[in-house]
């Protein structure tokens, strides 16, 4: 079969990056989490003393830094994970914290930085057979994609979610902090200036607040048959 790009977009929590890792192994094609790359972004400005006591981000600094801003994707051969990687650094852990959480939506809606991670991505996608997930893959990076899901699932239940994927890694975290984290982060991701969170006119909703993971497989399988045969 002819490769295809796959684009999947949607809310935070929703379970992107789990779907679209498991779609790509069961395909056979290259998954790019580009949520996480901007999480390294943002771990990046952490540790170097880019945000402002108030949360905003020092725009000067990061813009000079972003040429040494390095992020690739290698397997974990103790896990066997897709993680991460910040300059040569795993930073797969350290991305998923809450605090990079809370400091992520200002660092994703900086022009420059977006400007950034949108040419890497593109590299990324040259020869296709990817899955790329995020929050502007359908409508920004590869418009042109054959297939575009875009998912969405109730903010609470995203929530939940969340906090029992923390909560399974040993963190002490409290379920209102996480929803609201949640809240906030919808707000800004589908008001942000540049490349704000929308469905693609030609994206297929995906709404996975009462779908189990094999009914999600079921149905992204069935997706990618048909978009593959319609472009053969």
């Amino acid at each position: 079969m002819k490769p295809i790009i796959i684009a999947i977009d949607g809310f935070s929590s929703c379970g992107k990056s789990t779907m679209a890792k498991d779609l790509a192994r069961s395909v056979g094609y290259i998954y790019v989490d580009t949520g996480a790359m901007y999480r390294a972004v943002t771990l990046y400005a952490m540790r170097h003393n880019m945000f402002n006591t108030d949360g905003t981000v020092k725009v000067d600094d990061l813009e000079k830094a972003m040429a040494d801003i390095h992020i690739s994707f290698e397997v974990n051969s103790k896990t066997g994970r897709n993680d991460a990687f910040l300059n040569g650094e795993d930073v797969e852990d350290d991305i998923r914290s809450m605090a990079v959480a809370g400091h992520v939506s200002p660092i994703a809606a900086i022009p420059f930085v977006r400007k950034a991670l949108v040419a890497q991505q593109q590299a990324m996608g040259t020869k296709k057979g990817i899955v790329m997930d995020g929050r502007d893959i359908g409508t920004t990076v590869f418009p042109e994609a054959e297939l575009k899901i875009f998912v969405t699932a109730s903010p609470v239940v995203r929530a939940e979610r969340r906090y029992a994927e923390l909560k399974g890694k040993g963190m002490d975290i409290n379920f209102d902090d996480i929803l609201k984290n949640v809240e906030e982060r919808d707000y800004i991701d589908t008001h942000r200036e540049v490349s704000p969170l929308r469905k693609a006119d030609d994206a297929i909703e995906l709404d996975n607040s009462n779908m189990t993971i094999e009914e999600q497989r079921e149905w992204l399988l069935e997706k990618f048959r048909l978009a593959t045969n319609q472009h053969e």
